[in-house]
């Protein structure tokens, strides 16, 4: 029997109505056991610190554990790659960095896109700081290019290794003011920023870490990557006040599989837009240097996809190669 265009259509949109609801339904209730947070780095660093603030926040709102997980190596690729592929049911979260960006250019074969495959639901900044040691004679970045022009390859500095975002903000400052300098990468930022104060090299960017060395004078603070001055240090001028278009913002995102329910991906979204515009979280954040960026996940898609962009123009510049 053919029914009327118009029962048919009444029909078909009931049918497409009973889909959309338990999808609602799951939304509303979510989540309803633990949620596993999956931080691409090791315990005790910045991705860390910002994935256990925002769990804990998460908890309390909804009613459930976010149970923090680190499965670091690989740059974060190793992490990356299990949430890209678990089950996309809201019940797996990512917390990685800047070094999302970097790798899809830095690496020749990934298992995973970053973009394709995972949905951000937030993102957290903070400044790098332009460190040298107290026996580098510039005191300023100005006097800090003219040294090094004058010594081609004679000064060392260090990063967390090859392509970390630490190596990638003096790859960009090279490029930029035609300065040389010879990498020394390591295993980790922590060794990296002791060879500084050791004096075994003579410049690093380093973030958060760094600040209680800034303050005791251990190492000199010549600028912070930022376009404008961070609150905590005020004297350090920016990059940007001597190297014109210079900006690194080191940043922290949050994230989970791209086809998780679209109404669990907003649900997430939505409450963490709401955590980092709390005052008590504010202040947190401020501590460490932090601001939280608020938007949707196709506001911070986008974000992604200039930063993926930007760096990969850096890595293939400078032929950035891992061994």
């Amino acid at each position: 029997m053919q029914l009327p265009r118009r029962v048919f259509l009444h029909l078909a949109a009931g049918a497409a109505t009973l889909q959309i609801v338990p999808q609602i339904a799951r939304a509303l209730d979510y989540p309803t056991r633990p949620v596993r947070w999956i931080v691409a780095y090791p315990a005790g660093g910045g991705t860390d610190i910002f994935a256990r603030l925002m769990g804990q926040a998460l908890s309390h709102r909804l009613g459930q554990q976010f149970v923090i997980e680190n499965r670091a190596g690989a740059a974060s690729n190793i992490g990356t790659e299990a949430v890209a592929r678990a089950p996309a049911d809201g019940y797996t979260l990512l917390e990685s960095d800047m070094a999302a960006a970097i790798n899809a250019t830095l690496y020749d074969k990934l298992n995973f896109n970053f973009i394709r495959d995972i949905a951000v639901i937030g993102v957290i900044r903070t400044p790098l700081f332009m460190l040298v040691h107290p026996s580098v004679p510039a005191k300023t970045v100005p006097e800090f290019i003219a040294y090094a022009k004058a010594n081609p390859s004679k000064m060392s500095y260090s990063s967390g290794g090859i392509g970390n975002p630490l190596h990638m903000a003096f790859e960009m400052l090279k490029m930029m003011t035609g300065i040389e300098l010879t990498h020394v990468p390591y295993r980790g930022v922590a060794p990296a920023l002791l060879d500084l104060l050791g004096g075994q090299v003579q410049a690093m960017f380093a973030g958060v870490p760094s600040l209680e060395y800034i303050r005791d004078g251990r190492v000199r603070a010549l600028a912070v990557t930022t376009t404008t001055r961070n609150e905590l240090l005020p004297d350090i001028p920016s990059m940007a006040d001597f190297v014109s278009g210079y900006e690194v913002t080191n940043w922290f995102c949050a994230g989970l599989p791209k086809n998780t329910p679209a109404e669990i991906v907003d649900k997430l979204n939505e409450q963490i837009n709401a955590i980092v515009t709390e005052p008590k979280m504010k202040i947190r954040l401020a501590e460490i240097a932090a601001t939280a960026i608020t938007g949707s996940p196709d506001d911070f898609e986008r974000f992604l996809a200039e930063e993926t962009k930007k760096w990969g123009k850096i890595v293939r510049s400078a032929n950035i190669k891992l061994t």
